[in-house]
Parts: structure tokens; sequence; C-alpha cells
């Protein structure tokens, strides 16, 4: 059969299960009530069926899914997504102890900065932490290299927290660089761009397209904020069948449940970490602390490892926050039984 951008024999395989009016497609943008699907030689809209929504499985852009044709209405509705093989989400903001997912079936992250104040190397450390947890190849593009009379000194600062993560400085406006992204940009492989406001990936996108397919404003003078021009998560396809999304910035990284990423993002300490002497050794002040000593020969910058602590803490406050969210769920969900028990035995009662 004809196929939709992305799809692999794994795919099909999963979807042979389905007989009968059944199409599969893939999560082009995703709205209040509806997504818009990308099926073989066209772009359709559908609902979410209520099934889907009852067992709390919600599909996001990027996502393979199996849509149910009414013919008699014409409408179709997503009736079930098939298995993601990588995920990118971040915590719920705010003071919510959920995922937020944003993207699904992804190869490269592209995560984008750009010359002046957005620059944030702690910042970065929060991405690569978020994004290594996904499942897919982070790649860092410093924007707007037109914009600083030392790009290279730029690019080795990040470098300094990247550790193997490619870092590729460019300028979207005037399409320096983009050569260094090919490698990415591949026939049926799926890249997104994410950072915040104001850095440049709609513009980056459009370059791709040689048009203004995205729309882009100026940042503010006073401070370099960007402004929200990207309000939904879109997908594109290139001429060269490669996937590109398009994601609002993120004003908060809420780590979420990262643990596996952090130890990837900054694996040189936990690396160090195997010869402390103690094996819950936290770094702080522990005798025989290979990395405090890792920190006192200059190996590891202070500010890197009060970094990595600050996660660390971070990522077990929203452990616990899970936990008692959950068992609060489950609280509720026995109280509710017992009120239904008690009406059911208080009706059989002569």
């Amino acid at each position: 059969m004809d196929v939709v951008p992305g799809w692999n024999d794994e795919l099909e395989s999963a979807f042979s299960a389905y007989k009968g009016p059944y199409v599969a497609g893939r999560v082009a943008s995703r709205h209040k009530t509806v997504c818009e699907i990308l099926i073989p030689g066209a772009v359709v809209q559908a609902g979410i069926s209520g099934a889907l929504r009852r067992i709390g499985k919600q599909p996001v852009v990027g996502d393979f899914v199996v849509l149910l044709n009414h013919p008699e209405s014409g409408s179709r509705m997503i009736v079930n997504i098939l298995p993601r093989r990588s995920c990118l989400s971040r915590g719920a903001p705010g003071d919510g102890s959920g995922e937020q997912l944003i993207a699904a079936n992804i190869d490269t992250i592209f995560i984008v900065t750009s010359a002046g104040k957005d620059l944030n190397l702690r910042r970065l450390e929060r991405y690569l932490t978020v994004v290594y947890s996904s499942g897919a190849i982070p790649v860092i593009l410093l924007n707007k290299i037109d914009l600083t009379d030392n790009p290279t000194s730029l690019t080795e600062k990040i470098k300094s927290v990247a550790g193997d993560v490619p870092v590729i400085p460019l300028s979207a406006l005037s399409k320096t660089g983009l050569y260094a992204l090919s490698p990415y940009i591949n026939p049926g492989k799926t890249a997104v761009f994410v950072g915040s406001s104001g850095v440049g990936k709609s513009t980056l996108i459009n370059a791709f397209f040689d048009e203004d397919i995205q729309k882009t404003a100026d940042v503010r003078e006073e401070d370099e904020k960007g402004r929200h021009t990207t309000t939904v998560r879109q997908m594109f396809l290139l001429p060269n069948g490669a996937i590109l999304i398009d994601n609002p910035g993120i004003r908060e990284i809420q780590l979420g449940d990262s643990a596996e990423g952090l130890e990837k993002a900054f694996s040189e300490i936990v690396h160090v970490a195997h010869r402390c002497r103690f094996k819950d050794c936290t770094h702080h002040e522990e005798p025989g602390c290979a990395v405090l000593q890792a920190v006192k020969d200059g190996i590891i910058s202070e500010e890197r490892l009060a970094s990595y602590q600050r996660l660390t803490d971070e990522l077990i406050f929203q452990s616990k926050k899970s936990e008692i969210g959950l068992k609060r769920l489950e609280k509720e969900k026995y109280k509710k039984i017992a009120v239904a028990a008690k009406k059911y035995r208080e009706l059989g009662k002569p």
C-alpha cells in the first residue's frame, strides 16, 4: 500500500491486525478537538475516540495512528495509536505531577539556542537531560551567529556541557551553516526543533523551504525575549521526503521522569562517581568522594557539579510528587468504589 511519511516494517506489522474500514495515518498537528492527519495522498481531520480518551491515551504530533472511516458520514476517528519508537516529553508545567508529551517517533531533536541573552548553559543541560530520555539523538544549534563577533568562542562554551553532542553554529536568516544539518535531514527521518521563543525555530523551517511557511516575529530589543509566533506543533514535509516538526517556545523545562537522561547529560560526573568510596555518595562532603576530588583537580567545574546536584534533587522531588499523586488517585478510586457498594447495599435492603 501507499505509506505515510516515516512508515516502516514494524509499523506495517502492527497495523496488519486491522482489517476493513481502517487506514493508517500520522498526526501532523493537534488541536483541541481534532487532529490533522497525513494519510497516503491527503491530509484529513479526525477526532479522538471516546475509548482512547477514557484510558488516557492521547495522540501527539508524530504519532502513527489507526483511523476508522465512517463512509455514511464521511467522518474519521482515531481509534488507536501504533507503538512509539521514541517520545519527547517533559514534566507537566506548574504544580502538576504528570508528563506532557510533545512529539513522538523522532530521530533527531534540534535544541535551538541563539547568540545573545538566550544562551544559557544551565538551560541547555536541562534540555539535554529531557532529550536524552526521549530515545532520539540530540543536536545543539547555535543560531544567529551573525550577531556575534566570535561564534567559535560561543560554540566552545556550549561544548563544555554538551559532551559528544554535535554543536552546529549557523544563521537561519542568512542560511549560513545550514549544510551542516544535512546528515540529519534524510528521507523518511523525523526531526523536531525545541527551544525558547525567538531563537529562530520557525525561521529555520522557512529556510529549508525557501519561503515563509511559518510566521515569525522579531525579538524584543530590551530583553531579547521572543514572542510565541508558533502556537501549535506542526509537521512539515521537505521535498526530499524528510519530516520536520516545529514546536512552540518552551518557557518552563520540567524534567519529569528523566533519570536516565540525567546520567547521559552528565556522563563525566557519573563516570567519575564510580570511584567514590560510598555507592550512595551525594558528592557534597562525603569522605573519599572522587567527584569532589575531580572538582578540586579542575577536571569537573564547580558550576557543572552544582547543576548536576540541583537537577538530581529536582528529579527526586518530582518522583515523590508523582508517588503522592498516584496514592491520592488510588485513594479516591477506592473511596468511589466504597460509596457505590454502600448505595448498592442500601438499595438491596427490604
